[in-house]
């Protein structure tokens, strides 16, 4: 294996490790749910990335063409961490789970809740 497609691999694998890193660190750390919803879908997802992408690069090398399975892995992540990041939330604040009390503008939690949707609304004109 050429020396430079090494320090790519490794690179990527340091950088995503790194994400990954900081996500499960953010995950533990962060007060309440709101808050703990971003590092699983902001920083783990960039750190899987990461290491999907050296693991392409290597499998690419070996097999000597290019291997899309990682690739297809990385689009589905990227896609579905922040839906179900949404639905968490969505969930979260219809359960009424209250923010910390350091939370900005927490009067909006129950504007955002008890809102009608659009389709109701469009119903009741």
């Amino acid at each position: 294996m050429p020396f430079y497609l090494e320090i790519i691999i490794c690179v990527s694998l340091l950088i995503g490790g790194v994400f990954l890193l900081v996500g499960s660190y953010g995950l533990v750390r962060l007060p309440d749910l709101y808050m703990r919803l971003h590092s699983p879908t902001k920083a783990s997802t960039l750190g899987i990335t990461g290491v999907l992408l050296a693991s392409m690069i290597f499998q690419s090398h070996l097999k000597g063409f290019l291997s899309i399975q990682e690739l297809l892995i990385t689009l589905f992540l990227l896609i579905t961490a922040p839906v179900a990041a949404n639905m968490i939330a969505k969930t979260a604040l219809h359960q009424r789970t209250q923010p910390v009390e350091k939370t900005k503008n927490p009067e909006l939690i129950d504007i955002v809740r008890d809102r009608e949707s659009p389709k109701q609304s469009q119903h009741e004109e």
